[in-house]
């Protein structure tokens, strides 16, 4: 079990740095919105600003996208298990393994690799509901579920 709790960990760090990230990136274009108002006039002046406006539109959606994924991360009870795949499900397979959680790409665990990735990709959306020793065809490898934790 102490498996599940680590990649789950690896992937709450994973949204920290991003939120960290995209908050400083936030308070970088308020504080130049803040300079460009004080120092600029003209056209110029609207043209920056208009740039700055777009940048931080962009950075709310990502800052939204982000608090979206962290909610879906709460709802993951990593002492739970199952013996079908399920969301929060750790999946060992005979080509990879997999943490069907949110897409934070790949995780190490006691020299293991695992790919942390989202309900919605094709791989998982094939990997739900199955169980030990079922068959995944996927991009033309064939691969068998080994162990679900």
């Amino acid at each position: 079990m102490k498996i599940k709790q680590q990649l789950y960990s690896q992937c709450q760090q994973f949204l920290d740095n991003r939120l960290q990230t995209i908050q400083k990136t936030i308070n970088e274009i308020q504080e130049s919105l803040t300079t460009e108002t004080k120092s600029s006039a003209g056209d110029k002046h609207e043209t920056g600003r208009a740039m700055l406006q777009l940048e931080r539109e962009k950075a709310g959606h990502q800052l939204a996208e982000i608090q979206k994924t962290s909610q879906l991360l709460s709802k993951i009870d990593a002492s739970k298990t199952s013996h079908n795949v399920v969301l929060g499900s750790v999946i060992y397979t005979s080509k990879a393994n997999y943490f069907i959680t949110i897409s934070a790409g790949e995780l190490e665990f006691d020299n293991q690799k695992f790919y942390a990735i989202s309900a919605s990709t094709p791989i998982a959306q094939l990997l739900l509901g199955k169980t030990v020793d079922d068959q995944i065809i996927f991009r033309d490898q064939n691969f068998t579920i080994i162990n679900i934790i």
